[in-house]
């Protein structure tokens, strides 16, 4: 105790601490477990509107408002946004959270930022981490690896979530099921992959090699429908073993590459790439071949990134900067009535397709 501060207003304020309600005054009160109420507060699982009643009865009670999660209960939230992403590269995700980082900057409100990798039960735990924060709403934006575990735990998250006020919104990506509730901002996935083959047959390929990403992500999914629709439609060859991945980035669409063209002539004149970065490590392959782009090999991106206009791809554009302002506005905006945005994608024609020599 320094000099300057007298013993009775220190003892008022160690009287004050020690009489304030804590988690476990809560739980006593309501009648639950200390754990049960843990959960709640962190939003882990969606609890009976009963249990849930009787904790919020509680923490009114206990004027436990003092208390951060107690403030996430009672509404009073702390007008944060929080952002959840695979990883941030230089590609078309960095540019969609700048978009929402902007516009949430203009609205004078605050954004987190958590990365989860490649794992979708990080994703899960970066989730309720946010949350913890007492966020007002959280975008969740990029695809993921999608399986029946994790649409439960989507599906008990975003119901929780729901509960307790917090606004839930699925940034390029679709919609997880009917019964989760979250507003989506996304964008013409399918339609892009089948514009990108479309134009390739339009220019006389019909061995079109797909380099695909990620096994069962939701983004390979709609890509690959696409491919394979544009096919059916318009007179290419569907051959499974033009079907090949996965890969995510430059490197790992090198070893692909390498693989095939290392096993002798190219069995297509073509290469639709998951990516523009994993086009790049196509055209860095077929060239360290002695291919030649596009005179020996086509090659088509998706993303539409910086990259592709650095190399003169042809690439699927994604409105980048409207979806991030969408899913903001959907975020900041949870009253407008507004649920669910679809963006367009359209092919942005530049040097690396050609017209097919059939051999």
């Amino acid at each position: 105790m320094s000099s300057t501060e007298d013993a009775p207003a220190v003892a008022q304020r160690t009287e004050s601490a020690r009489q304030r309600p804590g988690i476990r005054d809560v739980a006593a009160r309501a009648g639950v477990s200390v754990s049960t109420v843990s959960r709640i507060l962190n939003g882990s699982y969606p609890p009976a509107p009963r249990t849930r009643d009787k904790v919020m009865r509680a923490v009114r009670e206990l004027d436990y408002v003092a208390n951060p999660h107690a403030r996430a209960l009672t509404g009073q939230d702390s007008g944060t946004i929080a952002i959840v992403v695979r990883e941030l590269d230089a590609g078309f995700l960095l540019a969609v959270v700048q978009a929402i980082t902007a516009a949430v900057t203009d609205a004078d409100r605050l954004c987190l930022i958590g990365t989860t990798g490649r794992e979708a039960g990080r994703e899960i735990d970066v989730l309720r981490q946010m949350n913890a924060q007492h966020v007002q709403a959280i975008i969740l934006t990029g695809t993921v690896v999608e399986s029946d575990q994790y649409r439960a735990d989507m599906t008990a998250f975003a119901q929780s979530l729901a509960q307790t006020g917090t606004r839930l919104v699925l940034c390029a990506r679709p919609p997880i099921g009917p019964a989760v509730p979250a507003a989506v901002a996304e964008y013409d996935n399918e339609g892009g992959a089948y514009a990108a083959t479309s134009h390739l047959l339009s220019r006389g390929h019909r061995r079109i090699l797909q380099l695909s990403g990620p096994d069962g992500s939701t983004m390979t999914i709609r890509r690959l429908a696409g491919y394979r629709k544009a096919l059916a439609d318009l007179g290419g060859v569907a051959d499974p073993d033009l079907e090949v991945g996965p890969t995510w980035d430059r490197g790992s669409a090198m070893t692909v590459m390498n693989r095939l063209l290392g096993a002798g002539k190219p069995e297509f004149t073509a290469v639709m790439a998951h990516t523009d970065q994993v086009a790049a490590g196509a055209l860095q392959a077929l060239r360290e071949h002695g291919l030649s782009v596009p005179g020996d090999i086509s090659v088509i991106g998706y993303d539409d990134s910086p990259l592709a206009t650095d190399l003169g791809l042809t690439s699927v554009h994604i409105p980048a900067p409207e979806l991030g302002r969408a899913a903001a506005r959907l975020a900041l905006e949870p009253d407008g009535g507004e649920q669910r945005v679809m963006f367009g994608t359209h092919v942005v024609v530049r040097t690396s397709v050609a017209v097919a020599h059939h051999r």
